[in-house]
């Protein structure tokens, strides 16, 4: 329980203290958003490495060298732990926004931190709302900004490897034309979902997988992407599997 009392006590310090913070980068926001991203990101990120430190996360990333380093792309990665997020995003180079279900909206002073880092709330069950989240995170891709989206769309609470992918998720890429980098995520989930409250020391392994291009490709050839994407998602996860032993 120490690793729990540790990272709840750190992340409420770092809520409240931040809250001036915040108030600063809104007012730098309404001038220079580019900017206020950036530096807020830093700042989030920084906070994420102390909590990621604080669980005992021994972290192992392969693939780095897969990221395109001249152009903004779709991560795409599976879904098992609120770790997930709180990992990838201080290993993410560059500038990531998150799409993230309206739920996580709801948590005080966190909620304006990812408004922020143009972290984006999508209410899958409203298509004209979804609609509006998928054309604004077309503009941060044309922008410069990444987009990281779970197409599991909820966390994998099961025996499967992977759940089904939800095909809206990739309407961002379909629009703009931007690679998608798949991303297998392993272990996270025996950090603190395997035994809630309790948080435990765990090796965790991240591989960003070759990027799937998906520009100048037809309306039936991107149809093939979600399995594709999904494929190496798998391949990537399954041969992992033994380093988190």
């Amino acid at each position: 329980m120490l690793r729990f009392i540790g990272d709840a006590l750190f992340t409420i310090i770092f809520l409240i203290l931040s809250i001036p913070v915040i108030a600063i980068e809104g007012l730098i926001r309404l001038v220079a958003p580019k900017a206020s991203a950036k530096s807020s990101q830093a700042i989030v990120t920084r906070a994420f490495r102390i909590v990621a430190w604080i669980a005992g996360v021994k972290l192992t990333v392969k693939g780095l060298e897969n990221i395109p380093k001249d152009t903004a792309v779709l991560y795409v990665p599976n879904h098992r732990s609120i770790f997930d997020i709180i990992i990838t995003y201080y290993i993410m180079p560059g500038q990531t926004g998150y799409v993230a279900k309206k739920e996580t909206g709801r948590f005080p002073v966190f909620n304006l931190w990812m408004a922020l880092m143009n972290c984006q709330f999508l209410d899958r069950k409203d298509l004209r709302k979804g609609l509006k989240v998928i054309l604004r995170c077309c503009e941060l891709i044309k922008e410069g900004t990444s987009i990281t989206i779970f197409p599991e769309g909820t966390r994998n609470k099961g025996s499967e490897d992977i759940q089904p992918f939800h095909d809206g998720s990739f309407k961002i890429a379909e629009k703009t034309g931007c690679p998608i980098v798949p991303i297998a995520i392993n272990n996270t989930d025996q950090i603190f979902e395997a035994q809630f409250p309790k948080i435990k020391s765990r090796k965790v392994v991240i591989e960003f997988c070759q990027p799937i291009k998906t520009e100048g490709l037809s309306r039936a050839e991107f149809k093939e992407v979600s399995n594709k994407v999904k494929a190496e998602i798998l391949e990537a996860y399954r041969r992992n599997k033994e380093l988190v032993k």
